[in-house]
């Protein structure tokens, strides 16, 4: 955009207002219409990042109804678009419906042309950002770890880990809170993995009562029990030549433990009321919010049982020591919300994120995104802000420790900016108060130049 003037779609029916915008604005390429259906067809042609807009257009230029009914028209063609009306002093409460349906912003009449300049640039900057962090997620949408998002140096080694680990068969253990996104690291590895093209199965040993789970790993043979109508496999055996993913393995009652601990030294099971062994190829991968050391210790899992499942261990950490992670997150849930909702283009304002940064999280991920989709529900504009979140309480943001060197606190401030502007390098940079060379050379001190904000698609 930098290479050549701007489109400025200019709507106002008053030919000395056109003719005075026009010429205050004249370093962008003003583009005038004066009623809905022109406006209409110049933004068709010239596809402009922003629309400065009169609510009074013919034919009820007296009424605003014809203002309201464009701004939603253009905002359904192309969401992305930044909308200024301009108004009266004593149309303040139709400038603020206009904000409530989508509108970027408001400058009220009489106008200064620096100070609604500014308003004017920071529209482009915010619809450059945007596209910019589109370009980014369409780039690492192939990933094999696209359901994570991620710019903390650990999130993003254990997704190295993950990417060499996938190639092998290894037995996988994943270690976390609920909702730090577990099932997703496993799909990674399997999708990764030279088994992706058959079956990933998922079972939540918590979920179905012990009565039931040994049919459902299993199987079972027609009239093993009341009910057994027909032959059933079990999800061990669907999962053959696949990978088997066991949430909350924890949880398993100790009668299976035992059997699973058969299965993963022999590669056999029998069907419940069978007789005939049947062979499996399946990579397991198992999951836990529970420490198994503490289960062992008090008798609960077998302790042979947790070395087979441990060949490797991947300890996913809680959202709330994840640096940045917070603000990149919420930037790609309101995104994908705020399309599921219809309700265009949406923005977090600075003092938003600064709430969800000092939260606490205890429910991680899946309670961020929650908030988030409860957010893009409730807000009244298409800006989010802090009542809209609905969180209850907040902890203070954490402080970094005096005695800490200086490089962590460098480093802390870089991934939290990073997180802040989602992604975006230029904003980042200013936030830090440096040059984007600057802070190309600290993410390289810090390793986070290869690291990448992998992007979400349907965790």
């Amino acid at each position: 955009m930098s290479d050549k003037r701007r489109p400025l779609l200019i709507v106002e029916d008053d030919p000395a207002l056109q003719k005075q915008l026009k010429w205050a604005f004249n370093d962008y390429e003003p583009v005038l219409a004066q009623d809905r259906a022109s406006a209409l067809a110049q933004l068709r042609r010239y596809e402009p990042a922003v629309v400065m807009m009169d609510l009074g257009l013919p034919p009820q230029p007296d009424d605003p109804i014809e203002g309201y009914r464009l701004l939603q028209e253009i905002l359904a063609a192309a969401p992305d678009t930044k909308i200024i009306v301009l108004t009266g002093q004593s149309d303040r409460s139709n400038a603020l419906q206009a904000i409530a349906l989508g509108a970027y912003d408001f400058y009220e009449k009489p106008f200064e042309p620096e100070m609604l300049r500014l308003t004017i640039e920071r529209a482009y900057r915010l619809y450059e950002l945007q596209l910019e962090n589109r370009r980014l997620l369409e780039h690492s949408a192939g990933s094999a770890l696209s359901g994570i998002i991620t710019r903390d140096p650990e999130m993003l080694r254990l997704c190295r880990i993950t990417e060499k680990v996938a190639a092998t068969d290894a037995t996988v253990l994943l270690l976390g809170e609920s909702g730090t996104g577990k099932e997703l690291f496993a799909r990674a590895l399997h999708d990764r993995s030279s088994r992706r093209s058959e079956r990933f199965v998922a079972i939540n040993c918590a979920a179905i009562p012990e009565t039931l789970l040994e049919s459902e790993l299993f199987g079972y043979e027609k009239g093993a029990f009341t009910g057994a109508a027909k032959q059933t496999p079990g999800k061990v055996e669907t999962a053959d030549r696949g990978t088997l993913f066991l949430d909350e393995i924890g949880d398993l009652p100790a009668a299976l433990q035992a059997k699973l601990l058969r299965f993963l030294q022999q590669r056999v099971i029998e069907r419940i009321g069978g007789r005939e062994e049947i062979a499996v190829d399946v990579r397991i991968v198992c999951a836990t919010n529970q420490n198994l050391k503490d289960l062992i210790a008090n008798s609960r899992f077998r302790e042979d049982l947790y070395y087979r499942l441990a060949e490797i261990v991947l300890e996913i950490p809680p959202l709330r020591v994840r640096h940045g992670d917070a603000g990149l997150l919420a930037h790609a849930f309101m995104r994908r919300f705020a399309a599921a909702q219809r309700r265009g283009a949406m923005t977090l304002l600075p003092e938003t994120i600064d709430a969800l940064e000092a939260h606490a999280w205890p429910g991680n991920i899946r309670e961020l995104e929650n908030v988030i989709k409860r957010a893009v529900i409730m807000a009244e504009s298409s800006a989010i802000r802090v009542p809209d979140l609905g969180l209850d309480s907040a902890r203070e943001a954490e402080a970094l420790n005096i005695r800490q060197v200086r490089d962590e606190a460098e480093r802390l401030a870089v991934v939290r900016a990073l997180g802040r502007v989602d992604g975006n390098l230029s904003k980042a940079a200013e936030l830090l108060g440096v040059s984007r060379p600057t802070l190309y050379d600290l993410m390289n001190r810090f390793g986070l130049k290869g690291g990448r904000a992998i992007a979400l698609e349907d965790a």
